[in-house]
């Protein structure tokens, strides 16, 4: 194959792959995987199950000298939820990927500091910082946390 041929195909490849997953478009899936916080203090696994997107805590920073492992879920309201574990809970469901906006809608995240359920939102932005919105049923009443993907 001459030398030019195999360089096309080479720059093809490699703008099919860019297209599919990188930067200039949001595939489904492109949410999943493990992301922590801009703060650094806390990082969650994002996969997909029975056709929604969902997070689990897999580390947080504020434990006060404390094991993670020894922090529950004090303050939800069900009482027969206080004693789960924080690290490994579930925060994030619901999510469905829309492709028209190419953003993940419809889901539920959960603020185990207050034991507050809110709607929620996601989107990857351009640098690909993922953006995860808890809102009380108006996007514009709640608060924004961004994520880094982490290896």
């Amino acid at each position: 194959m001459p030398l030019k041929l195999v360089g096309f195909c080479f720059l093809i490849t490699i703008f099919t792959v860019f297209n599919t997953y990188g930067q200039g478009t949001n595939a489904p899936e492109r949410i999943c995987g493990k992301w922590e916080s801009t703060e650094r203090n806390l990082r969650i696994q994002v996969y997909m199950q029975d056709n929604q997107y969902k997070a689990n805590i897999i580390w947080f920073k504020d434990t006060e000298g404390k094991p993670m492992g020894y922090w529950t879920d004090v303050r939800n309201p069900d009482p027969a939820l206080r004693s789960r574990k924080i690290l490994g809970m579930s925060i994030l469901s619901g999510l469905k990927y829309d492709s028209g906006k190419n953003t993940w809608e419809d889901g539920m995240v959960y603020d185990s500091k207050h034991g507050r359920d809110w709607n929620a939102s996601a989107n990857i932005d351009k640098n690909g910082v993922l953006k995860v919105r808890g809102y009380w049923h108006f996007k514009f009443i709640g608060r924004t946390m961004d994520f880094v993907r982490i290896p």
